[in-house]
């Protein structure tokens, strides 16, 4: 792959995943966003996508959607390369094998049941290429009753718990307005991914790598796990999104708004009630230290929440802003602000055939002597001519597989 398709002006370091080759068989969201990830680093990305169902069925997500082209697939997919090839079709199957005898990786986010179905594991490929990697991101597993059955964040968020600790005490239990537990999932397959790439490329053996949304999310209940498992202790639901045992440790009323307090320090709690001209609360009996204020929360909050209730979020941090941890409670549209972005390094911004200019939020992660090359994601299919060039396929084997079914329904059936 050239530095141009890699993302790199000319004469600049390449990413830190510079030659790292990963073909990823995926859609919709947790698979995606990790693999692009990837892609933001350096590495080349190529999705193998279904001609069945016109390529990742992400791409057909209203709003802004178009053809086979939408935000919510570029949201997760820039700067991936895209071929369509249908891998239960024999003919497909020879060009995939053909893919992976030139991959570092294989990356798949299916139903449980569908890696060892569609031989996409390390031992059913491992006659092609021996130190490829295998990674399965699955909704519950790939063995067990639950590896057939589909997995989607809001699924996995109630099973694992976490809707049940989100909100006030009286709300019904309530999902997350992101899909954390997709998120969370593509982050840890691509930490399983490289750590089996490092040891692929020290040992000449690669190795399956399995990770799932339902055991993720209960890895992320981490405190709360360990107090139940460990000593029986049940975690409630706190009034104002509170912390289970950290008081103050939330969102509090303001005269126009909300703003988050954090004292998970005693001197915090100190100079929090000091700058809100409370100073007799840091010597009540009752809230001296944390285990006093969380025995005693309910008299706190109100002695608190009736001081922020006078003033506006503005006035608070104007005062609190650093002498305690505070934020405000800040909507998405203003969280998103476009120079806030720019001056973090945060802001993807590239061309689009379709969308003209697209913006969305960048990588996370800064690498010394790189800077990212934000590129749209591949339109369905695009870099197939250009990859059955570098298989070093001819014109009457490209035709052959074609008339085959590799890259969809023949010709001649679709006339018919």
């Amino acid at each position: 792959m050239s530095d141009s398709e890699a993302g790199v002006e000319p004469g600049e370091r390449p990413g830190p995943l510079a030659g790292l080759r990963v073909l990823a068989v995926e859609q919709f969201g947790a698979g995606p966003f990790g693999t692009m990830l990837l892609a933001d680093l350096g590495a080349e990305v190529i999705k193998i996508e279904d001609p069945g169902s016109g390529g990742d069925v992400s791409r057909y997500v209203p709003p802004q959607q178009a053809g086979s082209d939408s935000l919510y697939f570029e949201a997760v997919n820039r700067g991936k390369r895209s071929i369509l090839l249908d891998i239960k079709n024999g003919a497909g199957r020879e060009v995939f094998e053909r893919l992976v005898g030139t991959a570092d990786a294989v990356f798949s986010n299916l139903r449980g049941d569908q890696p060892e179905r569609l031989g996409l594991t390390w031992k059913r490929l491992r006659h092609i290429n021996e130190r490829i990697v295998c990674v399965a991101l699955t909704g519950y597993g790939r063995t067990g009753a639950d590896a057939q059955l589909p997995g989607y964040d809001a699924l996995v968020q109630a099973a694992a718990g976490w809707a049940a600790l989100t909100g006030s005490p009286d709300d019904p239990p309530i999902k997350s307005g992101l899909s954390l537990a997709d998120y969370a999932t593509g982050w840890a397959a691509m930490v399983g991914l490289l750590a089996a790439v490092m040891d692929a490329r020290r040992t000449g053996i690669g190795r399956d790598v399995d990770t799932d949304l339902y055991d993720v999310a209960l890895s992320m209940l981490t405190h709360h796990a360990a107090w139940h498992l460990s000593a029986g202790i049940e975690t409630v639901r706190q009034p104002m999104s509170g912390h289970a045992s950290v008081v103050p440790f939330q969102f509090f009323q303001t005269a126009d708004g909300h703003i988050a307090v954090a004292a998970a320090k005693e001197r915090f709690f100190r100079d929090l009630v000091t700058a809100i001209d409370l100073p007799e609360l840091a010597t009540d009996p009752r809230f001296v230290d944390m285990g006093s204020r969380s025995r005693h929360r309910s008299e706190l909050l109100a002695s608190l929440a009736g001081r922020f209730a006078e003033r506006t979020t503005a006035e608070w941090l104007d005062r609190l802003l650093g002498v305690v941890p505070v934020s405000a409670v800040r909507s998405m549209e203003e969280a998103l602000d476009v120079a806030d972005l720019e001056r973090r390094s945060m802001l993807a911004e590239y061309d689009h055939p379709r969308f003209g200019t697209v913006r969305a939020v960048g990588t996370p992660v800064f690498v010394s002597d790189y800077v990212p090359r934000y590129r749209a994601g591949p339109a369905v299919g695009a870099d197939g001519p250009a990859l059955m060039d570098e298989l070093e396929y001819t014109t009457e084997e490209r035709e052959e597989l074609h008339v085959r079914g590799a890259f969809g329904v023949p010709r001649e059936a679709a006339a018919d």
